[in-house]
């Protein structure tokens, strides 16, 4: 007896829904892949996988936490991407139950970050330090500190420029053995002055000696990188919780129960259940601001 297959008349899930989940997560899944490949390939730049034994400290390789952060986000994307499409129940369930993990950890991470604020402070300080330390010894790491000091916060060293004593080749007593950069800093510390194309890379020669002529603040950032840190923290704090609650916005999403409805009603009815959730981040991003300022 032939076995009659039954053809469902109508998705169950909405058009609408299973192609914004759709398009976000192809976003997702190519970035993952693009990251990957950027820290794969400056692993093989580096030659890093024929000698893992020269990573000292792994988890502050730029490459090693590009190559993780693409895997992860490869995988959620590649999950999202496939089980919205093909409607797939497994890969659904699977994407649901990452982006549960991810709200749980971004969660327990913010709450652990507030309380122990001290310690993450202090362990920053000891990363910096290792980078310093470790400054023309590994590519990524000195292209990532020129780019914090230069681009980002336009600072220099942790505390200030002579926090770059701590290098070989900047130590002052370097200057004995002929090294030309004793007593100086990366040109990462210079500021770009107005008329300049190429940027001078011996801008930063000398300039923690003793006998400089000349004004130091004129030519190099004196702020140190935790405190300029601290204060672009303080200045984005809006826009940063912004999109940590977007992020967590979407988290909450619940794939599993996307039924044959439009956006309007779903997103409707997500913001009655989740009325308290995004009124608590509200006030919570308030009360930081004013102890922020306030301190």
């Amino acid at each position: 007896m032939p076995v009659k297959r039954y053809r469902r008349d109508q998705s169950e899930v909405s058009c609408c829904l299973k192609y914004v989940i759709f398009g976000f997560n192809v976003i997702f899944w190519l970035l993952g892949l693009s990251i990957l490949a950027v820290g794969v390939w400056a692993w093989t730049e580096k030659d890093t996988f024929n000698n893992l034994s020269r990573l000292t400290n792994i988890a502050l390789d730029p490459a090693f936490v590009l190559i993780v952060t693409g895997l992860i986000t490869f995988t959620i994307g590649f999950t999202g991407c496939v089980g919205a499409l093909r409607e797939n129940t497994c890969l659904l369930a699977c994407y649901a139950i990452f982006l549960a993990i991810l709200l749980l950890l971004e969660m327990t991470a913010g709450i652990l970050g507030f309380i122990f604020k001290d310690w993450i402070k202090s362990q920053a300080t000891n990363g910096f330090q290792a980078f310093i330390v470790h400054y023309r010894d590994d590519p990524d790491q000195q292209n990532l500190i020129d780019w914090i000091q230069e681009k980002w916060l336009e600072c220099c060293g942790i505390e200030g420029p002579k926090d770059w004593d701590r290098n070989i080749y900047f130590n002052c007593s370097s200057e004995a053995v002929g090294s030309r950069e004793a007593c100086g800093v990366p040109f990462s510390c210079c500021k770009q002055k107005a008329d300049e194309i190429i940027k001078n890379k011996q801008c930063g020669y000398d300039v923690r000696k003793q006998d400089y002529h000349g004004d130091r603040s004129l030519v190099i950032y004196e702020r140190g990188c935790l405190r300029a840190g601290e204060e672009w923290i303080e200045s984005n704090l809006v826009p940063v919780a912004g999109v940590a609650v977007g992020v967590a916005v979407l988290q909450q999403l619940d794939v599993s129960q996307i039924h044959d409805k439009g956006c309007l009603q779903a997103g409707e009815e997500w913001l009655e259940r989740n009325l308290l959730f995004v009124a608590g981040v509200a006030v919570g991003i308030a009360f930081l601001q004013v102890s922020l300022y306030g301190s």
